[in-house]
């Protein structure tokens, strides 16, 4: 009798690691199915948390059509646990020696939360890259800056420090990292409790019993605090002459859907599509709507 193992690993190709600046790099290639060698690549780029494995039902189906690169952001999934200082600078950095060495053609970005942030940072810093970016939820680390009275901002600041010391974010760590709280934890992040499955835990649960990654939490969590980590979106947005897809699910309840028309407003080459029954991470939990949506787009704007 032969077994059928049904990993995630097996779903989103071939894993490789790439070495940048002597820190090891997990990423993964799919050849297009159908030889399009003339339709840009597409670079996908997980959210804070995040890794390869979440795309696991997104890359083996677009790659039907379109050659896939996905990437394990510095700091997590399978890459290495660095010891720098994190923002959304040095992961675009890290996306683009990663596509001048291995692609330098232009390319679409698909990002989710952070990872949509760090698209649109790259396409405006990094013009000659990327012809499309589809995002998800995007993250603006601007909008607690601009809701905080100036008055007030002093206070908050020496409150975030206090709590950024690793005398407490390390014991804070330990308690996160357990699958049954990462379960709970998730389960904020879906809409639907269905889609929180064991093989979502597993691959949640991985990355946090690397080596170093309390330390790097304690740098990540430093970092998300700092005026200096990311953008503001709607300053970027504007900027931009490219097409752009932007996907969000009704029921988010990390970034309310609420700013998803706002950020629309803000560039006229922005697609807006809201998907019920949909949370954080739309493109895992409703993938049989998403894939579909992210295709047609290619077909219309970017081909």
């Amino acid at each position: 009798m032969t077994t059928v193992v049904n990993d995630w690993r097996e779903k989103v190709g071939n894993q490789r690691d790439w070495i940048w600046r002597g820190w090891k790099i997990r990423y993964t290639y799919l050849r297009s199915r159908e030889g399009n060698n003339h339709k840009p690549p597409l670079i996908f780029l997980h959210g804070f948390g995040g890794s390869i494995g979440q795309w696991r039902y997104n890359l083996e189906a677009l790659s039907q059509h379109y050659t896939i690169y996905a990437m394990d952001m510095l700091g997590f999934g399978a890459t290495e646990k660095a010891p720098v200082r994190y923002n959304v600078k040095i992961w675009v950095e890290q996306v683009y020696d990663f596509w001048r060495t291995l692609i330098n053609r232009p390319v679409v970005l698909i990002g989710h939360s952070t990872g949509s942030l760090i698209s649109l940072a790259a396409a405006q810093n990094h013009p000659e890259m990327v012809s499309g970016i589809v995002m998800m939820s995007i993250a603006d680390p601007s909008i607690e800056r601009e809701a905080i009275p100036p008055i007030l901002q002093p206070i908050v600041a020496s409150i975030k420090s206090v709590v950024a010391s690793p005398v407490l974010l390390k014991p804070l760590f330990y308690f996160l990292r357990q699958p049954s709280v990462l379960r709970r934890w998730a389960g904020l992040a879906y809409a639907n409790p269905k889609a929180v499955t064991d093989e979502l835990v597993d691959i949640l649960a991985a990355p946090p019993r690397d080596r170093g990654s309390a330390r790097v939490f304690s740098q990540l969590f430093r970092g998300t605090i700092r005026t200096d980590f990311g953008p503001s979106v709607k300053k970027v947005l504007p900027t931009l002459s490219i097409p752009m897809l932007l996907i969000w699910g009704n029921q988010d309840r990390f970034i309310p859907p609420t700013f998803a028309k706002e950020f629309a407003s803000y560039n006229q080459n922005v697609q807006l599509i809201q998907l019920d029954n949909a949370g954080h991470c739309p493109y895992d939990e409703c993938y049989e709507q998403v894939n579909p949506v992210i295709l047609d787009w290619m077909d219309k704007f970017i081909d």
